[in-house]
């Protein structure tokens, strides 16, 4: 068995009045992130280290924010246009763990249904698939609420 790792990191700017799109689902929150697609840092990240393990290079690679193609897209279609680019190479989902970093809002409450729903995107169990959410205690653009970033590490296999 051929076993690869990736990893992958993302940051967006928030800001009033955006939609919050976060790990697949619509958060309720004063501020959105700013991106060419719906700026889910979560799926970006993850999109990335499935990429980078099965060395197809990066999500702005595959899917420019330059091609108005993308523009508003649902990341969830780029997470599962990424999962079948790694299928089509022979690669499996062994698992993914991710961190969120964000002051607010609050993120475990919705950790569950980001789970279910990611897992379905990507086709694997949700116990393959964790999502961890931290703050940075007041600290830099995340403590300051100016941004979120996230990072994910990802197992796939042949």
């Amino acid at each position: 068995m051929k076993i690869r790792v990736g990893q992958g990191y993302d940051v967006h700017k928030l800001e009033a009045g955006k939609d919050f799109w976060l790990g697949g689902i619509k958060i309720p929150h004063t501020h959105g992130a700013v991106g060419h697609s719906d700026a889910d840092v979560l799926i970006h990240v993850i999109c990335d280290a499935l990429l980078g393990a099965a060395n197809l290079r990066d999500i702005g690679y595959h899917f420019s924010d330059k091609d108005p193609q993308y523009k508003g897209i649902d990341s969830k279609i780029l997470l599962k246009e990424v999962c079948q680019l790694i299928a089509d190479k022979g690669y499996r989902i062994g698992n993914v763990d991710s961190t969120i970093c964000l002051q607010l809002p609050k993120v475990n409450p919705h950790i569950p249904t980001m789970k279910t729903c990611l897992a379905q995107v990507m086709g694997i169990e949700e116990e393959d698939l964790s999502i961890k959410a931290t703050t940075t205690e007041k600290l830099g653009f995340v403590g300051r609420e100016e941004g979120v970033s996230a990072y994910a590490v990802v197992l796939i296999y042949k």
